[in-house]
């Protein structure tokens, strides 16, 4: 008989994003962050291709990447309240990390579940902050999606894209309980 984790258990169960915009400081020092970091890397990775890399955003990295929103949204023609609400993005927060899916050649490990692993990264990352006492929140929005943001903005090759922003700090209130999906909805069980 498995022995069960209760804690950790229990921990998945009740686990919540806070919203971003209701982050703030203090973040987690360098020091505090490295575990979160190094749980996150620990997620699903066949073929061990490590399909993906962290960039840490600190604050003045991105109010930097704030500036480029509004300049990218006003050359791409973006209306003006999708442009400022990305822009809040950056500029509202003092901590995040930037998952990065880098894809590699594999005779083995097709693309999709390369893919696959980078996002498991975003939600390691994400539960390892929470778990850790701090509140997170998992966002991408427009810049992400634009290579003119990721390319100037975070450097990025161009097979690499954005999976997500992970945003980390101290929530200031607790979010409201939403609805979760229901199992008898969602889930077939199949015996022969």
């Amino acid at each position: 008989m498995p022995i069960t984790d209760q804690a950790a258990l229990e921990f998945l169960m009740t686990r919540r994003s806070r919203p971003a915009k209701m982050l703030a400081p203090p973040v987690p020092t360098r020091s505090e962050l490295e575990p979160i970091l190094r749980a996150a890397l620990r997620s699903p990775d066949h073929g061990k291709l490590e399909p993906w890399r962290l960039i840490v955003l600190e604050r003045a990295a991105l109010v930097r990447l704030a500036d480029l929103v509004t300049a990218r949204g006003g050359s791409l023609g973006r209306d003006e309240n999708d442009t400022v609400k990305a822009r809040a993005q950056f500029n509202d927060s003092h901590l995040a990390v930037a998952v990065i899916e880098v894809q590699k050649p594999s005779d083995k490990v097709p693309p999709i579940e390369q893919s696959y692993s980078a996002g498991a990264v975003c939600l390691g990352l994400l539960n390892a902050a929470l778990a850790s006492g701090w509140g997170a929140n998992w966002l991408s929005g427009w810049p992400a999606h634009d290579r003119g943001f990721v390319d100037s903005g975070l450097g990025l090759a161009g097979h690499e894209r954005v999976v997500g922003f992970v945003h980390i700090g101290t929530a200031r209130a607790e979010p409201p309980e939403r609805p979760r999906p229901d199992t008898e909805s969602t889930v077939t069980w199949v015996s022969e």
